[in-house]
C-alpha cells in the first residue's frame, strides 16, 4: 500500500497538523472494527481475552523504548497519568518548571499547591536550567521533552549531563510531542519519569497513554505511603501498589489496543527511518523558513530539533492556507505546523508557494 492508501485525507489535504493529532491508518481502522466485533459477538468472553493486549502493549514500548517492563505502565492519556504521579508526590516538594510549557503539566503542579519556580525559555535555555537548579534547588524538574508552541526539543546530551551533575533531582518529562519521531533508549536518557498520550506521532488515536519510570522513581512515588496494605482479593493477585494506582479501574482494550497497532506500524517502517525522514523535511523546512525570516537564529543552531515550528504570519496568510487546504493549527501567537514521516517535500514546497 502506497502512503496515501494507508492515510486517504492525504489525498485531499497537505496535512501538516500532527503536533495537533496524528492520522489513523486504514488497516488500523479495520483493526479497531474487527476488535468491536468480537465485542459484539462474545461479551464477557471477550473481555477476558482482550487482556492479552494490554501486555502485548506493555511488553512493546518496554522493548521498543528500553523501559524494564515492571516500569512501564498503561493510562489513558498524559493529564491523567501525571495527575495520578502527582498524587503521590509529598507536598515538601519543590518544582521547576518552564513558563509557557504545556498547561496539562504547569497547571496540576501550581494547584496542587507544590512550591514553583517558573523560568522562561530563551536561547540560553541550558544555562538557566542550571542556575535555577543551583539556587532554588528544586527536588523536581518537570518538562516537554518536545514544547508544543514553539517544537524546542531537549537536548538529550544536556538530560544525561543534568542527571549525573545532580543525581538527586527528579526529572519528568511530557513524551507527548517526542515519543514516536524516532529511535529513543528511556534507560540511557536520565529520565526518571516520561508520561504521555499516544494520538500524535505514535499514532494511537485517542484514550491511551504511557508511564514510564526508572527504579528510582519508583522509589520516590508513594514511599510515604509504602505502609499500606494491598487488597487481598483473589482478582487483585499479583498487583503491587504501583500498578494498582498508576492503572486503576478497567483499562480500555480498543484504545490501547490501538496505540499498539501504531506501535507497530511505526516499527514496520522503522523508527529509525522515521527519524531519517522527519529530520530531513524538517531541516529544509528551516532552512528555506529562516530564509524568509520566520524563524530565530537560535532555533537553528540547536544541534537536536523537532519537526514543529511556529511562524508569525498574517491573518491573510493563515486564511490563504486554509483555501488551500493546508492544515495547520494556531497555537500561542503564531501558526504551529509540523512534518511527520507521511509529509514529503512536495508538501513543503505547497506550504513556500503559499507562503510565497
Amino acid at each position: 500500500m502506497t502512503i496515501a492508501e494507508h492515510f486517504p485525507i492525504l489525498k485531499n489535504y497537505t496535512y501538516l497538523n500532527t503536533a495537533y493529532s496524528g492520522l489513523l491508518s486504514t488497516e488500523i481502522a479495520k483493526w479497531r472494527r474487527a476488535h468491536d466485533e468480537s465485542f459484539v459477538s462474545e461479551g464477557s468472553i471477550f473481555r477476558a481475552d482482550s487482556l492479552v493486549v494490554m501486555e502485548e502493549l506493555r511488553k512493546n514500548l518496554s522493548e521498543t523504548f528500553a523501559v524494564k517492563k515492571e516500569n512501564t505502565f498503561l493510562t489513558s492519556n498524559f493529564s491523567g497519568g501525571f495527575n495520578t504521579i502527582l498524587n503521590g508526590i509529598e507536598k515538601g516538594n519543590k518544582f521547576l518548571l518552564l513558563e509557557e510549557d504545556y498547561p496539562s503539566l504547569s497547571y496540576p503542579v501550581k494547584s496542587a499547591g507544590f512550591e514553583y519556580l517558573e523560568i522562561p525559555i530563551t536561547a540560553n535555555l541550558e544555562a538557566d536550567i542550571i542556575n535555577a537548579i543551583t539556587n532554588f534547588k528544586p527536588t523536581v524538574f518537570a518538562f516537554s521533552m518536545v514544547q508544543y508552541i514553539s517544537g524546542l526539543k531537549m537536548q538529550s546530551d544536556f538530560l544525561k549531563k543534568l542527571k549525573a551533575n545532580f543525581p538527586n533531582i527528579i526529572l519528568i518529562a511530557d513524551g507527548t510531542q517526542f515519543l514516536g519521531t524516532g529511535q529513543f533508549d528511556f534507560e540511557a536518557s536520565g529520565l526518571d519519569m516520561l508520561i504521555g498520550s499516544g494520538y500524535k506521532w505514535l499514532l494511537g488515536g485517542y484514550g491511551n497513554g504511557y508511564i514510564f519510570l526508572s527504579d528510582a522513581a519508583r522509589e520516590f512515588i508513594y514511599k510515604h505511603k509504602k505502609d499500606i496494605a494491598l487488597p487481598a482479593l483473589p482478582f487483585l493477585a499479583g498487583r503491587d501498589y504501583l500498578s494498582l494506582t498508576l492503572e486503576s479501574g478497567h483499562l480500555d482494550s480498543l484504545n490501547l489496543g490501538t496505540l499498539n497497532q501504531g506501535l507497530n506500524l511505526l516499527k514496520t517502517i522503522g523508527l529509525e527511518v522515521v527519524e531519517e525522514s522527519i529530520e530531513a523535511l524538517a531541516n529544509k523546512a528551516r532552512i528555506a523558513l529562516h530564509k524568509k525570516g520566520l524563524l530565530a537564529d537560535w532555533m537553528l543552531e540547536r544541534p537536536e530539533q523537532s519537526s514543529i515550528m511556529s511562524l508569525q504570519l498574517s491573518q491573510t496568510l493563515v486564511e490563504k492556507l486554509d483555501d488551500e487546504k493546508i492544515l495547520v493549527s494556531p497555537r500561542g501567537t503564531g501558526t504551529r505546523i509540523s512534518f511527520h514521516f507521511y509529509n514529503t517535500e512536495d508538501d513543503l514546497n505547497r506550504l513556500l508557494d503559499v507562503l510565497r
